[in-house]
Order: C-alpha cells, then sequence, then structure tokens
C-alpha cells in the first residue's frame, strides 16, 4: 500500500494539479489536509472517476479536511475525542477526520497554526495537541494490533534541522519548546516518524511559503508527517517528499509525504 499526506492549500484551486499527481503517483491512501470548502463545495466527482472513495469534512472557507482511498473506506469518524474547539461560540473546526483504508486506520490532521506565542490560538494549539495525544495514546491500548497512522500538517518543526535558518524563528511559533515537546509527547506515546529514516535532514522539507522565493532558494520547513503506531511502524519499506510537485504554476505551498508500506 502506497500512503501520502499532503496540504493541498484549496482542493478546488488545484482540482487538476492533484488529480493528476494522483495518476502520476500511484497513491492508494491520501489524507488531505486545508481543502478550504463546505462538504457540498468538495469536488468529489473527480476523484471518484480516478476511482477513489472520498471523505471529506469542511465546515467553511477555512481548514478542512479529507480522506481519498482506493482500497476501501470505511468506519468514517469526524473529529476525535474531546477535540478543542475554537471560536465565539467555541465549536469544533475541520481539523480532523478518520477512516479505515485497507485495513489501515487513517487519520488526516490539520493541527492548529498557533499564530503567534502570546495569540490565544497558541493556547489553542497546545490544549489540541494534547488531547489529540490522549486520543492515540487511547487508540493505540484499545488495539495494539490495528495499524494507524497519524498524516498531516502538524505545524510543528520538531528539530533545528527541521527548518532552514533557526535564527530566523527566533521568538516565532512553529519551533517553540513548548510545541516540539508536545510533538514528542506523541512519540513518547507509541507513534513514530516513519519518514524521516527515509527523508534524513537537515534541508529536507515539506513546505516552503509563497513569498521571498522560499522555495528557489531552499528555505524550508519540515512539518508534514506520518507517525505510526508500532503496528504500521513495522510495515514500513520506504517513503520519499514529492518535491517536484512543489514546482510550477499553481502549486501549493506544501510537498506530499508518500509512504510505503508491505
Amino acid at each position: 500500500m502506497r500512503l501520502a499526506t499532503w496540504n493541498v492549500n484549496s482542493v478546488r484551486a488545484r482540482t487538476e494539479r492533484i488529480t493528476a499527481w494522483l495518476a502520476r503517483s500511484e497513491v492508494d491512501v491520501v489524507a488531505v489536509q486545508e481543502t478550504k470548502c463546505k462538504d457540498a463545495q468538495f469536488p468529489t466527482s473527480a476523484f471518484t472517476e480516478l476511482g477513489y472513495e472520498v471523505a471529506h469534512y469542511g465546515l467553511s472557507q477555512w481548514n478542512g479536511v479529507a480522506i481519498l482511498s482506493r482500497v476501501g473506506l470505511d468506519d468514517v469518524e469526524i473529529g476525535f475525542p474531546e477535540q478543542p474547539g475554537w471560536g465565539e461560540p467555541v465549536a469544533a473546526e475541520a481539523r480532523a477526520i478518520g477512516a479505515t483504508c485497507g485495513g489501515v486506520r487513517v487519520w488526516s490532521l490539520y493541527i492548529p497554526n498557533g499564530r503567534e506565542l502570546d495569540d490565544p490560538h497558541y493556547v489553542y494549539k497546545l490544549e489540541w495537541l494534547e488531547k489529540l495525544r490522549a486520543a492515540g495514546s487511547g487508540w493505540l491500548a484499545e488495539r495494539p494490533e490495528q495499524p494507524l497512522a497519524l498524516c498531516g500538517d502538524f505545524n510543528i518543526a520538531p528539530e533545528d534541522g527541521d527548518v532552514w535558518d533557526m535564527a530566523a524563528f527566533e521568538g516565532r511559533t512553529h519551533v517553540s519548546k513548548p510545541e516540539r515537546d508536545a510533538f514528542h509527547a506523541l512519540l513518547d506515546a507509541g507513534f513514530t516518524d516513519v519518514a524521516r529514516p527515509y527523508t534524513p535532514g537537515p534541508g529536507v522539507f515539506t513546505y516552503w511559503d509563497y513569498q521571498q522565493l522560499r522555495f528557489p532558494k531552499r528555505e524550508g520547513m519540515r512539518i508534514d508527517f506520518v507517525l505510526g503506531s508500532p503496528a504500521l511502524a513495522a510495515r514500513v519499506t520506504g517513503a520519499r517528499i514529492d518535491r517536484e510537485e512543489r514546482k510550477g504554476k499553481g502549486a501549493s505551498d506544501h510537498a506530499p509525504v508518500i509512504v510505503e508500506l508491505s
């Protein structure tokens, strides 16, 4: 099985690029983030025509997550237990969707950005990550034999080598100790960053800002991950970051991360 995660930064704006990539990459399951549309606006037929089943959760022009699968898509779940909400009044955002695909439990996750270290959104981000850790620990305990993948845009660069220049991020989100501690808490709970052994850094990134020519300058961040349970990690035979998909007109600012499973 070939599993991928990709923040597409608007599925409607990039439908043709995504479908062309699917045809070219032969991926079986894709966890998609930042679809930026409501459920009724999602271009489902473009993917079903390629043989993919679709599960999407979108509430507005912000956020939005989906799973595309050509190996089955069962037991769809919107949100995880005790997922924190945001806004006035507080409500859950479209940031998490899970489904079982070819025997693998896949979660597509779009972790809150955090904005600034003194912003309430940063507190929301840390709370969201802690609740994800608690939910993930529960899943591992309940079904240790179940291959489980937490896929998505984590909006965290967990190591210094995961950003192009640490000095440029001083006092900013994505690299702060509490965020990195929250990421490593997921690893301590039993998950593994399954792509890292096959895509070692430093200087290996999944995201490049559109501004200031970050991509041609190779000034990026590694913030997109597949975190696997022990049962899933044991099946990983390879991984890569499709940097080519960040090139050209109309590209997302993120590249797909692809993991090969036996």
